[in-house]
C-alpha cells in the first residue's frame, strides 16, 4: 500500500519545464556556494565498491545492498549506500591538508527504502568530507559548520526565488538554527516518537539541528540508527527544516565529526560490530593512519523539493513508484518524473 499522498489544496508552482530548469539552477548555485563556504574541491566518486573493502555504508545494518559480479575482474561489487567511508579514504589518498576537503555527487540505490513523499529507492546527494585537526573535534566546529550549510541553503533559496517569484508564496527558510541534543529532545517530548519530536521542535523553530544520533538515550533506545564506523555519535546530527507543503519536518542533511580511533573502538563494541576491525578501512582507522575529518551528505532531491515547494520527491527525480502512487498523482494532474 502506498504511503504517498497529496496535501489538500496542493498544486505545483512551476511547470514541468520550469521545474527542470529550477533544479539545474539549485544544483549549480548550491554546490558552488558549499564549496566556497567549506573550502571544498569537487572530485569523482564510485557508484559501487568491493564488499571486502569495508567502504560501503551499512546505514542501520539491516538494509540490503544491491550486489553484482564483475566476471572480467573476478570481483564482487556493491552499489554504495553512501560514501561516508570512501570520502575519508579519499582524503588520505589525495593527501588533503587540514581545513580543506572534497565534495562529490553521490548516487545510490536503497532497495529496502519504504516509499512515500520523502523517500525513494534512488538517492542523490552531495557528499562532502573535510580534514580537521585534533583541536577542531569540538561541538563548536560542528555547530559552526551546520550554520554555514544552512546559510548556503538560504542563499540558494533567494537566488531561485529571484528567477521564479511565484515561489514566494511560502515563508523563507529560517537562517537561525536551533541546536538541540537527541536526549534534550526526548526529555522535552517523552511521550512522542522520535519522528513526532522532530516535527514538534521543527515546526516551532523552522531550522533545527538534532545532535547526538546513534547511541542509546536514557529511554534505552537511540533517536535513530547510525552506523558505528563513520560518525562520532556524540558529535553528529541531522539538519531539519519545516516543510509547510507537507506540514512536517524534512531532513536535508546527516553529518558529523567522524570517529577517532578511540570512538571507533568504543562504538564497534557498543554496536556488536567487532568483526569489522579486520576490514582494511577499519584497520587503518584504528591504527591512526587516516586523517581526522568531518563530513556529511546533503540530499539533492530533498533540497529541490523544499526550495520549489513540491509535495513529492518524484516531482524532482526519476525513480520507480508503485501503481497506486502513479494513479493518484496522475488523477490530480501532477507529473512524477
Amino acid at each position: 500500500m502506498s504511503a504517498s499522498y497529496i496535501p489538500e489544496g496542493y498544486a505545483p508552482h512551476l511547470s514541468l519545464y520550469q521545474t527542470q530548469s529550477a533544479i539545474s539552477l539549485i544544483k549549480r548555485v548550491f554546490q558552488d556556494s558549499l564549496g566556497r563556504a567549506l573550502n571544498l574541491k569537487r572530485v569523482s566518486a564510485p557508484l559501487f565498491v568491493e564488499p571486502s573493502s569495508g567502504l560501503n555504508d551499512d546505514l542501520n545494518g539491516v538494509e540490503r545492498p544491491v550486489s553484482f559480479d564483475i566476471p572480467f575482474a573476478n570481483a564482487q561489487a556493491q552499489v554504495v549506500h553512501s560514501l561516508a567511508k570512501w570520502k575519508r579514504m579519499a582524503l588520505y589518498r589525495y593527501d588533503i591538508l587540514p581545513g580543506k576537503g572534497i565534495y562529490t555527487d553521490m548516487n545510490a540505490i536503497r532497495r529496502d527504502e519504504e516509499l512515500d513523499n520523502l523517500h525513494s529507492v534512488y538517492v542523490d546527494q552531495w557528499d562532502w568530507e573535510k580534514v580537521i585537526t585534533p583541536e577542531a573535534r569540538t561541538e563548536f566546529t560542528l555547530h559552526q559548520t551546520v550554520q554555514q550549510i544552512v546559510e548556503c541553503i538560504c542563499d540558494t533559496q533567494l537566488t531561485v526565488r529571484g528567477k521564479y517569484p511565484q515561489l514566494c508564496v511560502t515563508p523563507l527558510l529560517s537562517r537561525r538554527v536551533t541546536f538541540v541534543t537527541s536526549q534534550e529532545l526526548e526529555d522535552m517530548y517523552p511521550d512522542l516518537t522520535p519522528k513526532q519530536r522532530e516535527n514538534a521542535i521543527t515546526e516551532l523553530h523552522g531550522s533545527v539541528f538534532i545532535q547526538g544520533i546513534g547511541g542509546k538515550l536514557r529511554s534505552g533506545k537511540p533517536h535513530d540508527g547510525r552506523a558505528p564506523d563513520y560518525d562520532d555519535w556524540e558529535l553528529n546530527g541531522d539538519i531539519l527544516f519545516w516543510n509547510p507543503v507537507l506540514g512536517e519536518a524534512i531532513e536535508i542533511s546527516s553529518m558529523g565529526i567522524r570517529v577517532s580511533p578511540e570512538s571507533l573502538d568504543r562504538q564497534l563494541t557498543l554496536s556488536g560490530c567487532d568483526e569489522r576491525r579486520k576490514l582494511p578501512f577499519h584497520r587503518m582507522l584504528l591504527a591512526g593512519e587516516l586523517p581526522l575529518s568531518m563530513g556529511g551528505g546533503i540530499g539533492q532531491s530533498r533540497l529541490c523539493m523544499l526550495l520549489l515547494g513540491k509535495a513529492h520527491i518524484g516531482e524532482v527525480q526519476s525513480s520507480i513508484w508503485d501503481e497506486q502512487t502513479h494513479r493518484v498523482f496522475e488523477q490530480a494532474g501532477i507529473t512524477l518524473l
